[in-house]
């Protein structure tokens, strides 16, 4: 029994959701998560018109949906909103938000990558800022291709949050120096914000299958061979990076401008 190694049963997807239960308490006070502008909240409308139309009653599953912004705004548009998320924490956030603003949203408790919901049951599904995080992305996509109902679309809202552009690493570099001087601080923080936090989010970045970058041009390939058709790139996001400058310091808004950040609009074939 001596020099037997210890097993667990705790893997990298628990590790995932007990980072996200831990940021669900300053969720929707960080630009990015939540909405902080009627010009935001308009850019975030005509993205999702542009990829989805208006709602008209169709069922939408906003997956990893945590404190709810997607959801909402799916709810605005007139779809018939489910939303799922496997962190208590999140979810709790988001029904007291439902409840306030007195909107019938559907939450459950469940994993993105397993829903257990039935085949051929939404007309969308959205997610945002999870793709990054998967760690087997093509079965996981097979699984949202299977509750898609034909003619259905997926809409990914993610980025390449690993490789920054030039500018982006000046940026981050001279807020950094600007900090350590007494100057910065200016604008909010939208990432981890305690050092342990920080060390937990790299440490899960650097296991994730997306460890090097979630490029566009990757999460397409692996949705082709999850069965999905019709696959469009938008990077067109300069509306909701322009509203949500304001937000933000000036390097850090410059930094989140030059991110590759897209939207994926993918369809099952009907």
């Amino acid at each position: 029994m001596l020099n037997q190694p210890i097993l667990s049963n705790h893997d990298l997807r628990d590790e995932i959701k007990a980072y996200w239960s831990l940021r669900a308490e300053t969720f929707d006070s960080q630009p990015g998560h939540e909405i902080f502008s009627e010009d935001e909240r308009s850019a975030w409308h005509s993205l999702l018109r542009k990829h989805l139309g208006d709602g008209t009653g169709r069922a939408a599953l906003d997956l990893a949906c945590g404190t709810a912004v997607v959801s909402h705004l799916l709810d605005d548009l007139s779809f018939k909103v489910t939303g799922i998320d496997w962190s208590e924490a999140m979810l709790e956030r988001a029904r007291a938000k439902a409840k306030k603003r007195g909107r019938q949203i559907r939450f459950l408790m469940g994993d993105a990558e397993r829903t257990m919901e039935d085949d051929n049951s939404y007309d969308v599904i959205t997610n945002r800022h999870l793709v990054w995080t998967l760690v087997d992305p093509v079965a996981c996509f097979r699984e949202w291709h299977r509750v898609l109902k034909p003619s259905g679309r997926l809409l990914i809202i993610d980025g390449d949050f690993v490789n920054p552009t030039l500018v982006s690493r000046l940026a981050k570099k001279l807020s950094a120096l600007l900090v350590k001087v007494g100057f910065g601080g200016s604008g909010q923080q939208n990432g981890p914000h305690t050092p342990a936090l920080a060390q937990t989010h790299q440490s899960i970045l650097s296991r994730v299958h997306f460890s090097q970058g979630a490029r566009a041009e990757a999460v397409v390939e692996l949705l082709k061979q999850a069965g999905f058709d019709k696959i469009t790139v938008d990077t067109r996001l300069g509306a909701i990076h322009r509203s949500q400058r304001k937000n933000f310091s000036f390097l850090k808004g410059l930094e989140r401008a030059t991110q590759h950040r897209y939207a994926i609009c993918a369809e099952k074939q009907g």
